[in-house]
Formats: C-alpha cells, sequence, structure tokens
C-alpha cells in the first residue's frame, strides 16, 4: 500500500499481535501511524498506544464484510507499566460518526453453529451460559421480560459481543422458570433436612385490576442459627375463592413442599382473618405432628398490621380536622410570598423550629402524622395568617385533639419502626413493645375527652383481639431471651392486669412449661429411634409398629419427680444475662446448646416465629400490597417463578456479599 509523502517506518521490535494483519505501519515526522487496509484510515500506530483501539476499529469497519473474529477477540490485553494513551483520530471523509454506533454483522462459517460455545483463543463464549445469565439478570433485578425485544439493548449486546444471539421474550421466559425449577429443587433439599420446625407466613396481596394473591413464606432458623426466610409460593387466587378454598391452597402447598409435619406456626397478616381457615389447617395436619402447647402458638397475627389498623382507626377519627389542616398547609405552600410571611410571623411569634410545615400523602399516614405534627408546633402562627380561608380555622379544641392523636400516632410509628427496621426480627423483640402499647392504650381510655375515650376504646377492642390469640406466644418467645426470662414477664403483666396479674404470669409459666414437656418427649422418642415427623433425626429402629411408644409418653409424664432437673428449670434458676447493645440472642443459644439441648431446640423454633409480617418500605401503608402492572400482568406460573426466583437469589448474593436483606417482596406500587 502507498500513502503520499510517508516512508514506512522501520519496526523496533517484531509487532507480534495478529490485529497487524490489517494495517499497515507508517511513520511521519517522527509519528507513528496504523493505516487500515481496508478503508485506509489512520488510527495511532505507536507502540505506547496498544493494539485495542485498532481492534475496535476492525470490529466497527464497514468495508469489512467478514473476518475472523476468533482471531480478533482472543488476544488478551496485556498489562503494561505505563499508562495508555490513545491519540485523538479524526474521521475520514465520506464517513459518518453515526457509521460507528451501528451493530457489527457477523457472518458464520458453514460447520459452526450458533447455539455451541466458541473458542475465542485463551477464553470460551458460551452462548447458554450467557442466556442463563441474562435470564438471572433479568430475575435479580425485576426487569421486565420484554427488555430483550428493546431496540436499545439488541445494539449494546450486538456491540459487546457479537457472536450472542439476542433471544425473543418467550425464550427468556423459558429460561427464567428453568432457573426457577433447579432452584426450587435446591430449596426443597434444604428444608428437607431443616433439624428446626418452619414458620409459614401468610401475605395477602392484590393488583390494580383487583386480582388476588396469596404469598406463603418460611421463616426459620437454619442450622447455622441463623434467621432465615425463603418464598415459597406466590398463587393467584381465583375471584371466586372462599376460605375453604384458600385453606386448601395451604394445605396443598405445605404438602408439595414436604414441610407439613415440620409447621411450627403460622403469621396471618390481617388480624380479621376467619379463625375457622386456621381450624381447618391446624386439623389436617395435627393428624402427622405432634401437638404443641395444644396449638395455641399455631396461630399468630402480624403485629405491624394490627398497629397499622388502630392507627388508621385515629386518623379517620380525626378526619375532619386533618382536612382543615391540610388545606391550611396547601395555602401556605401556594406561593413564595405566603409561605414569607408565614416564616416572618413564626419569628414574631418566637418559634424558632426548623421544621417546615409539610402536606401530607393521604395513602402513607405516617406522612400524614407528621404533616399534623408540624401543624401543631406552628399553631399560632396559623392563627395570626391573614386571609388564611376561616373554613380552615381550628378551634382550641380541635387543636387539643390533633396534639393528642400526635402523641399517639408518634408512638405507633417508633413501634413499628422498630419491628420492621430491625435486620433480625427474632420473636424476643415483640413483647415489650406490644406491652407498651397495651398500657398506654389503657391510660388513653381513662382520657376525660369524650372523644379521645371513645376513640381509644374502639382502639383497644381491636388490640385485644391481637392480643388473645399472640399473648402467650410473645411471653414465651420473651421468656426465652436469657436477659429477661420470666421477669420481664412480671413486670409488664403487673402494670397490665394489677390485681390478677398473678393469674396471668402463671399462665405464661404453664405455657412454656407445657411446650417445653412436648420437646422433652419429642426428644426422648428421638433417642429410642422413633422419630417423630418434622424431626431432624432418622430413625434407627427396624420395627415399625412399636406398641410401646404411649408407654415412653406415659413414663416421661410419671417420673419427672425421678429424674434430674430439666433444661427449663435449669435456665431459669440461672442469672440472667447481663443488658448489653450487641447482645444476638440466636448466637447465644447456640453456644449454649450444649447447656440446654432440649430447651435450645425450642428456642430455635419460637425464635424463628414471624410475630410481624411487614417490610419496611410499606410498613405504614394504607391500602395494602398492590403488584405493579408489570408483575400483574404475567402469567401465574411465570409470576410465580419470577417472585420466588428473585428472593432466592437475592439470597445467595446477600450471603456472598456478607449482607442481610431480610425482606425481597415482589415489586410494588402505591394504591390509588
Amino acid at each position: 500500500m502507498e500513502v503520499a509523502n510517508e516512508s514506512t517506518a522501520k519496526k523496533p521490535k517484531r509487532l507480534t499481535s495478529v490485529v497487524w494483519n490489517h494495517f499497515e505501519r507508517v511513520k511521519k515526522a517522527d509519528i507513528c501511524y496504523a493505516v487500515c487496509v481496508h478503508c485506509n484510515k489512520k488510527l495511532s500506530g505507536s507502540s505506547n498506544s496498544g493494539t485495542t483501539h485498532l481492534r475496535n476499529h476492525l470490529m466497527r469497519c464497514l468495508k469489512r464484510s467478514n473476518y475472523d473474529v476468533s482471531q480478533l477477540l482472543a488476544v488478551k490485553r496485556r498489562k503494561k507499566e505505563n499508562t495508555l494513551t490513545i491519540a485523538n483520530i479524526s474521521y475520514d471523509e465520506g464517513q459518518r460518526k453515526e457509521d460507528y454506533m451501528k451493530p457489527t454483522i457477523v457472518k458464520y462459517e458453514q460447520d459452526q453453529r450458533k447455539d455451541e460455545a466458541f473458542n475465542l483463543g485463551s477464553s470460551w463464549f458460551d452462548p447458554e451460559r450467557s442466556r442463563l445469565d441474562l435470564a438471572r439478570m433479568i430475575i435479580l433485578h425485576g426487569y421486565p421480560l420484554a427488555m430483550v425485544e428493546h431496540v436499545g439493548f439488541k445494539v449494546f449486546v450486538k456491540n459487546m459481543q457479537p457472536l450472542f444471539d439476542v433471544v425473543h421474550n418467550s425464550t427468556i421466559e423459558l429460561s427464567c422458570v428453568e432457573i426457577y425449577m433447579k432452584e426450587k429443587q435446591r430449596i426443597y433439599d434444604m428444608l428437607s433436612k431443616l433439624q428446626g420446625r418452619i414458620n409459614l407466613a401468610i401475605e395477602m396481596w392484590s393488583s390494580p385490576e383487583n386480582s388476588k394473591y396469596v404469598c406463603l413464606t418460611a421463616h426459620y432458623v437454619d442450622d447455622e442459627w441463623k434467621l432465615q426466610k425463603k418464598i415459597l409460593n406466590f398463587l393467584t387466587l381465583d375471584s371466586s375463592h372462599t376460605e375453604d378454598m384458600l385453606s386448601d391452597v395451604i394445605i396443598k402447598c405445605l404438602m408439595d413442599w414436604d414441610i407439613d409435619c415440620k409447621l411450627f406456626s403460622m403469621t396471618f397478616d390481617d388480624c380479621s382473618t376467619n379463625d375457622d381457615i386456621v381450624l381447618r389447617i391446624k386439623d389436617q395436619i395435627s393428624e402427622s405432628r405432634p401437638r404443641l402447647s395444644n396449638g395455641q402458638l399455631l396461630d399468630v397475627r402480624s403485629a405491624a398490621h394490627v398497629l397499622n389498623s388502630i392507627a388508621q382507626d385515629a386518623i379517620e377519627a380525626l378526619q375532619v380536622v386533618i382536612q382543615k389542616i391540610r388545606g391550611s398547609v396547601k395555602y401556605v405552600k401556594s406561593s413564595q410570598s405566603i409561605l414569607g410571611k408565614f416564616n416572618e410571623i413564626a419569628q414574631q411569634q418566637g418559634i424558632n423550629n426548623h421544621k417546615i410545615v409539610v402536606l401530607d400523602y393521604p395513602i402513607r399516614w405516617n406522612s400524614t402524622y407528621m404533616m399534623l405534627e408540624t401543624a401543631v408546633e406552628y399553631r399560632n402562627v396559623f392563627h395570626h395568617l391573614p386571609e388564611l380561608d376561616p373554613d380552615f380555622a381550628l378551634s382550641d379544641e380541635e387543636w387539643k385533639r390533633a396534639s393528642s392523636i400526635v402523641s399517639y400516632l408518634k408512638l405507633l410509628i417508633e413501634i413499628i419502626n422498630v419491628f420492621s427496621s430491625n435486620k433480625c426480627p427474632t420473636a424476643n423483640i415483640y413483647f415489650p413493645e406490644i406491652c407498651h402499647v397495651h398500657i398506654q392504650l389503657i391510660e388513653w381510655c381513662k382520657s376525660s375527652d369524650a372523644f379521645l375515650s371513645s376513640l381509644a376504646t374502639k382502639m383497644k377492642a381491636k388490640f385485644d383481639k391481637y392480643w388473645s390469640k399472640c399473648s402467650l406466644g410473645l411471653a414465651v418467645a420473651a421468656i426465652l431471651d436469657p436477659r429477661f426470662k420470666m421477669k420481664l414477664v412480671e413486670y409488664y403483666y403487673s402494670q397490665i392486669y394489677g390485681s390478677t396479674a398473678l393469674e396471668r404470669i402463671k399462665e405464661a409459666s404453664d405455657g412454656i412449661k407445657e411446650l417445653f414437656n412436648a420437646y422433652s418427649i419429642c426428644s426422648t422418642l428421638i433417642d429410642q429411634g422413633s422419630a417423630l415427623p418434622g424431626s431432624s433425626l432418622p430413625s434407627s429402629s427396624n420395627d415399625t409398629r412399636d406398641k410401646l411408644k404411649g408407654f415412653d409418653k406415659f413414663l416421661h409424664e410419671t417420673s419427672q419427680s425421678q429424674t434430674a432437673i430439666s433444661d427449663l428449670e435449669k435456665y431459669l434458676d440461672e442469672p440472667m444475662f447481663p443488658r448489653n447493645c450487641d447482645f444476638n440472642i440466636l448466637n447465644w443459644w447456640r453456644v449454649h446448646t450444649p447447656r440446654y439441648p432440649i430447651l435450645s431446640m425450642m428456642a430455635r423454633d419460637v425464635l424463628g416465629t414471624p410475630m410481624s409480617t411487614v417490610a419496611q418500605e410499606f410498613a405504614f401503608n394504607a391500602g395494602g400490597r398492590i403488584l405493579d402492572s408489570n408483575q400483574s400482568s404475567l402469567p401465574p406460573d411465570t409470576r410465580q417463578a419470577l417472585i420466588c426466583t428473585r428472593d432466592w437469589l437475592r439470597t445467595q448474593s446477600d450471603d456472598a456479599t456478607t449482607s442481610s436483606s431480610h425482606y425481597a417482596l415482589p415489586l410494588y406500587v402505591e394504591a390509588n
């Protein structure tokens, strides 16, 4: 090739890269150029520039319709001590910048198939692996399946790896389901080997189209004494489904996962859930599992949901006042001049509050609390604000009620934040917080204001329904906290029940003893080779018709006084563990398992019970859990596959980075 007024540069060293088969190195005025033999484009050819820019040019050279891609991509990028500098090369005449953005067209040899792995010198390109990696990315980050059809995505992939044949929407959907099936088998095997029992959280979802879904999540403490959760199913409910059908759906899922024998408790996200659902499930599974405390600990209701519900009762009761305050805030924020006047009056009134008035988002009741809180602090400013619509003016009585409701909501928000923000929400953290709410409700009912006392009575009635179902479970979990044991129950029950406190304390004491005895019997039968359903130890007995199993139970119950002190008695008699901020209760029980072998089995199951099922991102939502339109439009099986697998893959990702993500739920949108 000839270049005017240019002489071929002497090569200071042998050019070993295959890229030089497509370039000629020339030198002009002590500057080296690399000239493309196909399009005559000049690029930097100095030894310090490397060859990466030359390979990139060849991948986009429009005058090369066919070339050996494997040779171009086979060369490793060599490590250089000096920083690489790439000269600014101008575009040739007749060649547009837009041409550099076009995807490269790759032609395959006749004997080369697109679905096989390509040898790229020192590395391999595997289309099958790339397809599955793409599916995992879509699942993990919640991307829409249709992204593979987007033009921008296709151009990006083709420019990055021309050998990858971008798949269609239906193909990537099948790949996602394939990953789901493999991951499901892995989760199934893991649950089957789990030593402890499983707690099931049952949450209801809906869509903008009013479709109904149920999400079943397994909560448990694993063999490493770490709190875990796995979404097992995300099922679409038929529009005509009844409560009988819901219980059948739950039972079927338990049996499909083969965990019906391992079930310890069920947590429902709504206190109004019909008790018949629980009874039907209890009757079905009681035949294949030992009863624990007569099933009293089986039915749990979400603590955060009951607090959310009574908070909305308070906001609903104050709706007239809230509408006035909302109108006043809108007026203040309607222009900068009015806002400036508002701040000026605040300074004149001696209010040195750095908070600004905020407008709430009604579907998020914590935002309504923030609006009320700031409005109450600026109440005197609103009184002196000129031109304020008289319809927005509040009486002193209304301001007083607003102030009282603010104090109610503040307590509930603080406690819900404790529940939803805890990275390891073991069951023991709930008892003191719930007891504090109970005590405050009793005090609020004594208010001299008829409006406030009536509201508090309504809130307490809803709370009492929750308390009647969950107080025993909450107390047992608190007793299993070595920092408190029975003392915390005695402390709070004396304030809640007064003269009848001793009876209630005895109920809690009898409850944990009854539960411990059930575990002791189970442990005895396991030791004798008659493993019960759900136990982690296999039976060593060849006799499947052991007629003396009943005798084992009788012997255990009638010889209590003759045996050594039990784990529970030993645990309760020993001094309490000092309170400190860094206490890890699961780690404490893991370390003390040799000392309390039976009680530690019970503690693992009790502490793994999800006493609350709400995630922080919608802890204060008044519209319920709602899927976004992208996921709600998917076929039911695909939707379940994506949601479940996303949860499982996120858990793996979090474990790999030693971080914790307790909640990995479906995509969520606000309700209208």
